[in-house]
């Protein structure tokens, strides 16, 4: 039986502290943004669906795995200082305030991110979120640092080594703000690797720290599992955001192979925040969790960090709770490449992580021209001064849509099964319905051979079957075990286009003839995954992927999904996804489970999914799948050969003019897309 629940930690008690004295760079930082954030999730009902999980203080021993002794027994006496010795205590650190309820909060937020560690280990629950305060990813061993006072996720990530024997932990910081204290806890340990991308403007904004740039990779036995991705300008959108996730993060996470995610949640990189000043709708971080989901084979913890912009963080905040539950994800359009400034940064970082890193071996050199955002002269301070104020101003006036409703159908997968095939439990078996004169005609005369009408065209009545239960919402996904998955396939891409046109995406995993004369018009996009040598293509919307080792070649195939798939499939934007499991694809089931699970990100969760009759044996990991449950961790696998990377890479260099989200580099001479 599959664990199916998603945690909720929130206890109004973390809201009994706030700033008592005049201080403009901690006004942000007030008791509203946890009361918004839980009162979002109550009105959309969300908060409902989660399983409450009640807080607890960390004692002093688990705080004394990242802090010291002598930072601990100073915050002790915060409780007792008159208003005056806390204004004094404070201003040995930075950026931060104390108040006399805030070490009893701060014990509730660290232990609130023990206790989901505890959930999600102990299989109670699946993933969780954890909503707390204070903040804690720039607190250090010995300081307070930017509103946090102990470490939150630091201290989760050494506890669940040490209680759970964790091997490997992902650490993953969405915060706008580099997690400097995180940074410095694990620089030299192999066993936690840390990703913070956060505004940095070549080290002008806060925590104005030499080593938050990209070439600080971590020390000693840690060296290369500390990755910094510095954004240099502010305005990123969605587009940006996902093109490190796909060609930075993703890769070498797969390659970490972790057996924790553990979430630095700060949604002051969504729009709207005065802090972050970014671009990026809070629907992103659906996609952003989605994208994580099948690491650790779900064990994902989140912890709220920052967010001061308390519309846009309880619609983030939501956003990612419904992605923990399972439900559909928005669909998100208008994406285009990323800007010459996040360019610059997704070069350095990964010309600086090849040496560590076989994901990015390839990787090309960092730019040899000057940083576009260097190029700029400084400005005087009194138009420093005067654009920070239009900023500011310009931050609170911005205006974005509320995200769209996120709606799960009725039915999560429904099967179309021979009768001599067990349905999965959980599934819903469909029973083809009779179909009219007219198409039985146009079946028999384009997809039907002599003496197999009977069986095929039962066949084709269940997928037209399936295919209207999900342009009608009922069912999200479906699964169709067939005698000749080519013909299906066929058929699914001609009825898709004469009953719906539909933009569809064809995922083909395998050897076998594929629909690529159909694709010219913009609304097919077919990406073919095989060990077959294809000639040389000149149409962008045939993507046929050649791996020598074939598809059980796991970094190859991973290099595919990352490098080309989801890059590809994200510009789309495709209204179907149909994904195709040819005869002696060669996949294993795990890798077939994780591109499944990936393919959900599209759609609204809206994959139909072929496959031959005589490979039954991987309906029940798919049907699980598409249900919603994680897909098994890959081991560590090993490495792909060197001319299939290649040949990969010429390819994406050959499509990157005509789908910009397979970018890598900046262009020499100025981009186009500014941020």
């Amino acid at each position: 039986m599959t664990t199916m629940g998603t945690a909720l930690i929130y206890d109004e008690e973390m809201t009994k502290y706030k700033l008592l004295w005049v201080d403009p760079a901690c006004k942000i930082e007030v008791p509203e943004r946890l009361t918004a954030s839980y009162e979002a999730l109550v009105r959309n009902g969300l908060a409902d669906r989660c399983v409450s999980v009640p807080v607890r203080e960390a004692t002093d021993a688990e705080i004394l795995r990242v802090h010291s002794v002598e930072y601990l027994e100073a915050v002790k006496k915060t409780p007792y200082m008159t208003l005056e010795d806390l204004k004094e205590f404070t201003l040995q650190y930075g950026d931060v305030y104390f108040h006399p309820n805030i070490y009893h909060c701060a014990k509730l937020a660290a232990g609130s991110a023990l206790q989901l560690v505890d959930s999600v280990m102990t299989g109670k629950v699946r993933n969780g979120i954890a909503l707390v305060r204070p903040p804690g990813h720039h607190s250090m061993q010995s300081a307070a640092n930017g509103f946090c006072v102990f470490n939150n996720v630091a201290i989760a990530a050494h506890y669940a080594k040490q209680k759970y024997g964790v091997k490997r932990v992902l650490i993953v910081d969405w915060d706008i703000h580099h997690g400097q204290g995180v940074q410095y806890c694990f620089e030299d340990d192999s066993s936690v690797l840390y990703f913070s991308w956060h505004r940095y403007e070549h080290q002008k904004f806060w925590p104005n720290l030499r080593e938050s740039d990209c070439d600080s990779v971590g020390k000693g036995s840690g060296t290369g599992f500390n990755i910094n991705v510095p954004w240099n300008k502010v305005g990123m959108k969605n587009s940006d955001y996902l093109s490190v996730f796909f060609h930075v993060l993703l890769p070498a996470a797969y390659e970490f192979c972790p057996d924790l995610v553990l979430v630095c949640a700060g949604f002051d990189s969504a729009i709207g925040d005065p802090e972050g000043e970014m671009c990026a709708t809070p629907d992103i971080f659906a996609h952003l969790t989605h994208l994580l989901r099948n690491l650790a084979g779900g064990k994902l913890c989140a912890v709220l960090e920052g967010g001061y912009n308390l519309t846009s963080l309880a619609q983030s905040v939501c956003q990612t709770v419904q992605t923990l539950l399972g439900d559909p994800l928005p669909q998100l359009g208008n994406l285009s490449g990323p800007c010459e400034s996040a360019l610059e940064s997704l070069q350095c970082v990964r010309s600086v992580h090849r040496q560590y890193w076989s994901c990015f071996k390839h990787a090309a050199d960092p730019p040899s021209f000057d940083i576009s955002t260097k190029r700029a002269k400084l400005a005087e301070k009194e138009e420093e001064r005067t654009e920070i104020v239009e900023k500011e101003a310009c931050v609170e006036e911005m205006v974005w849509p509320e995200p769209p409703k996120r709606v799960s159908p009725p039915v999560r997968a429904a099967l179309l099964l021979p009768s001599h095939v067990a349905c999965p439990e959980r599934c819903q078996r469909i029973n083809a319905s009779a179909l009219d004169p007219l198409t039985v005609s146009k079946v028999k005369e384009s997809f039907l051979k002599h003496g197999e009408e009977h069986v095929a065209l039962q066949t084709f009545s269940g997928l037209i079957t399936l295919l209207e239960k999900m342009e009608n919402n009922e069912i999200c996904s479906g699964l169709a075990l067939v005698s000749d998955v080519t013909t299906a396939m066929m058929f699914v891409v001609h009825h898709v286009a004469a009953a719906f046109r539909k933009r569809l995406l064809v995922v083909c995993v395998g050897k076998g003839k594929v629909p690529s004369h159909l694709t010219e018009d913009g609304n097919l996009l077919v990406v073919q995954i095989s060990s077959e040598h294809t000639d040389e293509q000149t149409s962008k919307y045939y993507v046929p992927v050649c791996l020598k080792k074939g598809c059980s070649d796991t970094a190859g195939f991973l290099q595919v999904v990352f490098g080309l798939l989801l890059p590809l499939a994200y510009e789309h934007n495709p209204s179907l996804v149909l994904l195709v499991r040819t005869a002696e694809s060669g996949v294993c089931d795990g890798m077939w489970q994780q591109l499944t699970g990936m393919l959900q990100s599209f759609a609204q969760g809206h994959t139909l999914v072929l496959v031959q009759e005589d490979d039954k044996a991987c309906v029940i990991p798919t049907a699980s799948t598409l249900l919603g449950d994680p897909a098994p961790p890959l081991e560590h696998f090993e490495a792909s050969l060197s001319e299939d990377l290649e040949a990969v890479e010429r390819l994406r260099q050959r499509l990157q003019a005509d789908w910009k989200l397979l970018q890598m580099t900046a262009p020499e001479s100025g981009g186009t897309a500014e941020c």
